[in-house]
């Protein structure tokens, strides 16, 4: 739940402030989410390298030049193909506790994805999010697709997500 989000961010904003440390990985610059209506679905474009946030039937929200698995084309089969996931999952946790700037967890495997491995003698795979950029990164972001099937966007752009989705939306992955 966003409520629930949003407390853990601040407990998590607190904290750092109170014990003198510093504020490098939880910037302010997020749209703020009383500036978004409540996000229904996200849809990823995977070839526009693209987010599409939608709230009352609209697009609400937009996220261009997210970065993908290293090997972006096609869709994810097998754990280690480097591969993003397409089709219809949910957002169904957040993780505060990532090795990225925030994540959101996208429910990838699907029974269809699991049955598909296990019938080629191999893992589906998982741990597959929505995150912010890698933790020990000072600044910016790696360029290219380098996740290992994760969509990977702007420390800002999370703290956006991060706030503004709940727990339980639709995500629909397209080529």
């Amino acid at each position: 739940m966003a409520a629930r989000r949003l407390l853990t961010f601040s407990i998590a904003a607190v904290a750092v402030l109170i014990g003198g440390g510093s504020w490098t990985r939880l910037s302010l610059h997020a749209q703020p989410v009383s500036a978004l209506p409540p996000i229904e679905r996200l849809v990823v474009e995977k070839s526009a390298r693209r987010i599409l946030a939608y709230g009352g039937g609209r697009v609400v929200y937009t996220i261009d030049h997210i970065q993908l698995g290293a090997a972006p084309v096609g869709k994810k089969q097998f754990q280690g193909d480097e591969k993003t996931p397409e089709g219809d999952y949910t957002i169904d946790y957040g993780n505060l506790h990532s090795a990225y700037h925030l994540s959101l967890h996208i429910s990838y495997p699907d029974a269809a994805d699991k049955a598909y491995a296990a019938r080629a003698g191999r893992s589906a795979g998982g741990d597959i999010f929505i995150h912010g950029q890698p933790n020990e990164l000072p600044s910016g972001r790696p360029s290219g697709d380098w996740t290992d099937g994760c969509i990977a966007v702007s420390n800002e752009q999370i703290e956006t997500l991060w706030l503004a989705v709940p727990d339980g939306t639709p995500v629909h992955i397209q080529p």
